[in-house]
């Protein structure tokens, strides 16, 4: 497998897949130095808190973040298994990594046009209810869309098992709402707390996920 240099930092390995050059190896280094001595560096969820961080420029990002039912392990089994990843729109889908993994990255939007149509829904949420069937075992990022993450909740109350859903939709509309219902439901996931969030959050979350998986096959 291909990588990006990596260098030891406090006992770790550090990697970051999307550093191509050294002028950007150093960028990534010196903002997550940055972000571990300001947040912590004992656990996976801490790494996903920097990154998070990092990706919106803020560390208050990271008091605000979730964790359910052990997301970043849950995550990893699903990488290995190459299970695919289903994003609400073309942003998400871009911004994922592309290298230390073999899952095929999904997005709704290509999917549930007619649905979307017919029943007057938006369009990610009509794209995740045509997919249902591929969504069991699947990991989930949705960085944008609340009604794409009500539909995964209502999927998965009625019985869908994802790996893992990553949900920080943004906004004032349903963003809060639909990110405290995907708390209360039993599969893993990474949320956040209030209208904030978005597709950077929702992207370095994953991200970091992929990173971490890469760095132990490595």
């Amino acid at each position: 497998m291909a990588s990006s240099p990596r260098e030891g930092t406090t006992g770790n390995t550090y990697t970051d897949l999307g550093a191509t050059t050294p002028e950007a190896l150093s960028i990534s280094r010196r903002s997550r130095e940055f972000a571990r001595a300001e947040l912590g560096d004992a656990t996976l969820e801490d790494r996903i808190r920097q990154r998070c961080s990092i990706a919106v420029g803020d560390l208050g990002m990271a008091g605000l973040l979730r964790f359910r039912n052990g997301p970043v392990e849950a995550g990893l089994e699903a990488l290995e298994a190459g299970a695919p990843i289903l994003v609400d729109i073309r942003m998400v889908e871009v911004g994922i990594q592309k290298r230390g993994h073999d899952s095929p990255v999904i997005c709704a939007l290509d999917y549930g046009a007619e649905l979307a149509a017919r029943a007057g829904i938006t369009r990610t949420s009509a794209g995740f209810r045509a997919l249902e069937d591929r969504l069991e075992g699947g990991i989930i990022v949705i960085g944008n869309a609340p009604s794409a993450l009500l539909v995964v909740c209502e999927q998965i109350r009625m019985g869908c098992r994802p790996a893992l859903v990553v949900g920080t939709p943004v906004g004032f509309v349903n963003a809060a709402e639909s990110k405290a219902l995907l708390r209360t439901l039993g599969v893993p996931s990474i949320s956040n707390e209030g209208t904030r969030g978005g597709t950077p959050v929702a992207v370095a979350a994953i991200n970091e996920i992929i990173t971490i998986g890469a760095e132990r096959r490595a």
